[in-house]
């Protein structure tokens, strides 16, 4: 890794401070906003409006949000012919307060699916049911977002196909044109968001990883050929303390997205250290480094405009489920904030990494 811990002991890799020493001006949306950078994070709609704490820090910290779950289709189709709307909605009254931008998260997945689905959707109402789907959750959206991801993880190169889409539902019921389905959809009803074609599992350069992100670009590349209307590219950055950093082959990525007049965002980004040992100042520091060295790489490419993390405390991370935890039960501390809510030396990590961008100012 590029930043090494040399002879400093592991809790002072990374200035460590209290909540009072992290708002305002030292927070990250002040540090972002300052160097033309967005930072955020995945946020829940009844916590946001139950949880004053949780609430008052994604109010200080972030400049953009994106729903967790709140925008999937399972949350939002009840019915094969109702919508609820009542989650995505408050997650957008919670940013308009806070002068906050939202992300869409998502239009078209082949996980989340309402329980109706298999039962109902068939291969001859797939289409009309997918295209209605978009139309009403995108249009009810319309120029109040800043970006939706569109597809979600179309890619799997283990799927045995020539063109490396997923097995999905979507795949199977209406064929690979679907994702160009999505995109054209979703474009006619909001001409203003940024529609973003989001995955995982590319940022590494072992040979899974890159056979991956080269399915993705490959087919990025067929969509602008195609004329399919196609803004950005998410990269998730779900990374673990204990694996290579990513490095050239991601660069490399994302500046051929740049050639491609595409935006790259940051979507899902948390380090988990579930195979780091030692005391917990010491994988707090391991997490810390993947997070300066990472986002300080993501940044220095002028096409990469938003970092968001998935959470923004560890009290609520998905990685210490139990298909994902710690092998010796303990706690995860994988994201900016730890479970008090106080600031993890990932906050100091992420903060000095956006500081790394060049200012807006210079």
């Amino acid at each position: 890794m590029a930043v090494a811990a040399g002879a400093l002991p592991a809790a002072d890799l990374f200035a460590q401070g209290t909540t009072s020493d992290v708002r305002g001006a030292k927070s990250l949306r002040a540090h972002a906003q300052l160097r033309g950078l967005l930072v955020g994070c995945a946020v829940v709609p009844g916590k946001l409006h139950g949880e004053r704490d949780y609430a008052d820090l994604v109010g200080a910290q972030a400049n953009i949000l994106v729903a967790e779950n709140a925008m999937k289709w399972k949350a939002l189709r009840p019915a094969p012919d109702k919508f609820d709307f009542r989650g995505a909605d408050a997650i957008l009254a919670f940013a308009s307060r806070h002068g906050q931008k939202v992300r869409g998260h998502n239009l078209c997945w082949h996980e989340a699916l309402p329980d109706w689905f298999a039962g109902t959707v068939t291969k001859d109402n797939a289409r009309q049911i997918f295209t209605e789907h978009i139309r009403t959750v995108a249009g009810r959206y319309a120029r109040k977002l800043h970006s939706w991801d569109v597809v979600n993880e179309a890619i799997d190169t283990k799927s045995g196909r020539p063109d490396g889409l997923r097995k999905s539902p979507w795949l199977e019921l209406i064929g690979p044109e679907y994702i160009d389905v999505a995109f054209r959809t979703a474009r006619a009803a909001d001409p203003k968001a940024l529609l973003t074609y989001n995955d995982y599992g590319i940022e590494e350069d072992s040979a899974e990883q890159t056979a991956k992100r080269e399915g993705v670009l490959q087919l990025v590349q067929g969509m602008k050929k195609r004329g399919v209307p196609i803004d950005a590219v998410g990269v998730q950055s779900h990374l673990s303390a204990s694996d290579p950093l990513p490095g050239a082959g991601l660069r490399e990525f994302v500046r051929e997205l740049g050639r491609m007049k595409l935006q790259v965002f940051v979507t899902e980004l948390d380090i988990n250290e579930r195979k780091v040992e030692g005391s917990v100042a010491e994988r707090d520091a391991a997490v810390a480094r993947v997070y300066k060295d990472y986002v300080t790489m993501m940044v220095a490419e002028p096409n990469v405009s938003a970092v968001l993390t998935w959470g923004i405390t560890d009290r609520y991370t998905w990685l210490d489920a139990p298909k994902y935890a710690r092998p010796d039960g303990q706690p995860q501390g994988c994201l900016p904030f730890d479970a008090n809510y106080e600031p993890a030396p990932a906050f100091f990590a992420l903060r000095d990494a956006l500081d790394s961008r060049r200012s807006n100012e210079q």
